[in-house]
């Protein structure tokens, strides 16, 4: 498994490393892992939530730099990637993820008598508000994007080649059916070498058969492509900051701002100066940190 903590900063994970615990639940065909960091007894709790190509592995050093702060992260694997199993890979859809999100938030606001906060990155920032708004008990959200699949702007950010976002569901309703459970790596349809702007980093990432270097059905793409949120931002209080990294070479913050700016309660953007896509980079890793931890102490 890739070691991504060495490619972040020096100093950036905490000395001691916060406890550190694999979970397992089943839901539905899945056999779903969840990793659990930091104090389970804590009152305030964070749940993250990683993107296409990424996995809990992958954003342990972020959780473990949160922990040591007194908030307990739990970071599920989404089916397709990490440690989550299922006997049919070509069935998983979005609305899984969806699904899947929604029954962890809920389970940890029954076990956390503090602040509850979701933190998306990529593409798990819309699942996080999606998730956050259905279920109605999440005190806040942190995402460092908003990637609007209706909107054919973040389509094109998002697709290999742009030229595909527009045409993509058109597209993909056209060879559903038998070819929806077809799995191709994911690198084919994402820009998945623009993760990060640190060569090494996007090697890991594409050579990583939990995340970026695995493949997924077109099924997934399709329904994602065409999801909406239950509740639209127009009628959503949920609090929101945009954590954006400002040197975001695949899906730059001007792609997130539609989504942002639709949004009914107190929305902030905080932009996580010199970070790529994944931000390994200071001081904007250490701005995401300090973000998440002041929602998740309610300041």
């Amino acid at each position: 498994m890739t070691t991504y903590a060495s490619y972040l900063p020096g100093g950036f994970l905490p000395d001691p490393l916060p406890a550190r615990e694999s979970t397992w639940i089943d839901h539905g065909d899945y056999r779903v892992h969840v990793e659990r960091i930091g104090d389970p007894g804590a009152a305030d709790c964070v749940v993250l939530l990683h993107g296409a190509g990424g996995h809990a592995g992958m954003l342990w050093p972020y959780a473990a730099a949160i922990a040591a702060h007194g908030v307990h992260v739990v970071v599920p694997d989404l089916p397709g990637y990490g440690r989550t199993r299922t006997a049919s890979p070509g069935r998983v859809r979005y609305p899984d993820w969806v699904e899947l999100a929604a029954r962890v938030v809920t389970a940890q606001r029954q076990r956390h008598t503090g602040h509850l906060v979701v933190v998306g990155a990529s593409m798990g920032g819309l699942l996080g508000y999606d998730a956050a708004t259905r279920t109605g008990v999440v005190d806040g959200l942190v995402a460092t994007c908003l990637l609007d699949p209706s909107d054919a702007r973040a389509r094109r950010a998002m697709a290999r080649p742009s030229w595909l976002g527009p045409i993509a569901p058109a597209l993909l309703t056209v060879i559903a059916g038998p070819l929806a459970g077809v799995r191709v790596p994911i690198r084919w349809l994402a820009k998945m070498d623009a993760i990060s702007n640190h060569p090494a980093v996007r090697a890991a990432v594409l050579a990583d058969r939990l995340g970026g270097g695995n493949r997924i059905p077109l099924g997934f793409l399709r329904t994602f492509l065409t999801s909406r949120p239950a509740v639209p931002p127009e009628r959503a209080d949920l609090p929101v900051v945009l954590a954006h990294p400002a040197d975001d070479r695949w899906t730059p913050a001007a792609v997130s701002m539609p989504f942002f700016d639709r949004l009914a309660g107190p929305a902030e953007v905080v932009l996580l100066a010199n970070a790529g896509h994944l931000p390994v980079e200071q001081p904007g890793a250490a701005q995401l940190i300090e973000t998440v931890v002041a929602m998740a102490r309610g300041r």
